[in-house]
């Protein structure tokens, strides 16, 4: 039975509910191919405050509405302002830097330090700061006709909310060039290939088969889950005897709890643990 109810982002464009221990953010301009707009930037930073803090919730996946999951910037509203000329004076660059690093910290970055899993369940097609944000998340399910690419050089410009970083780090310096550079459409089977998302999903199973991947983590050990992304994200830019310090400090605060506790029990009596997160 679910138990759905709604998570507020204070926009349409951006639709939040929690079900069954996983928060769902779905992107919702289908008739832009969910292109960002300033109101998901604030739905984002409305919502994942929320979901960091409650401790019903064990997973948050990112979605799209429409059978895609995120076009990245509106190309044709960047047209548009190219293209009005009535001297109104424009921002200042310094300004303009300003606003996006707030932005890539509301969305990216906060998704990077989230407390909780994070899973991006992509339906379609995932481009340019769309995939920047999938490829933020801890986890990408994609359904066998999505499709994945970087297109920033296809108009001029070098790439933001964190996919050069991210990307960087999934499949090497070179290729993440080369798909930046070239902007050459993937598929889902050469992205999984590539170790760009974790599991394809035929087209029509898919919204059963994300909701199953995110619940499996949400009922997992979730103070031991938040452990364990610390670690691995710490290695990406510590040393080892940095890592080794951290290590032992998670290791012996999640063998204090009462999941630990429970699991262990669980493991003599060859049955299956219940997590509670304490």
């Amino acid at each position: 039975m679910s138990d759905q109810r709604k998570l507020e982002t204070g926009t349409d464009d951006l639709l939040g509910w929690v079900e069954n221990g996983v928060a769902v953010l779905s992107f919702n301009r289908p008739g832009s191919r969910n292109a960002l707009s300033t109101e998901m930037y604030g739905g984002f930073a409305a919502a994942l405050p929320i979901v960091a803090e409650d401790p019903s919730i064990g997973c948050l996946v990112i979605t799209g509405e429409g059978g895609a999951f995120c076009a990245g910037g509106d190309v044709k509203g960047f047209a548009e302002s190219h293209r009005s000329d009535d001297g109104a004076a424009r921002p200042a660059p310094s300004a303009a830097i300003d606003n996006l690093r707030r932005r890539q910290a509301e969305v990216s970055l906060a998704l990077h330090r989230l407390p909780k899993v994070t899973v991006a369940a992509i339906p379609g097609a995932a481009a340019g700061a769309g995939l920047s944000i999938a490829l933020a998340c801890d986890f990408r399910v994609a359904t066998q006709r999505a499709v994945f690419v970087s297109a920033f050089s296809k108009i001029g410009a070098s790439g933001d909310f964190g996919g050069s970083y991210f990307l960087t780090q999934l499949v090497g310096p070179s290729k993440a060039k080369e798909m930046y550079m070239f902007s050459e459409r993937m598929n889902a089977q050469e992205a999984l290939d590539f170790g760009i998302v974790n599991r394809v999903f035929p087209d029509d199973e898919f919204g059963e088969a994300w909701r199953f991947f995110a619940q499996r983590i949400a009922a997992g050990p979730t103070l031991a889950n938040r452990a364990i992304k610390e670690n691995i994200n710490r290695a990406l830019v510590a040393d080892l005897a940095t890592c080794l310090d951290a290590e032992a400090g998670n290791m012996v605060a999640t063998m204090a709890t009462q999941d630990h506790r429970s699991a262990v029990a669980a493991f003599v009596a060859k049955t299956e643990p219940t997590f509670v997160g304490r």
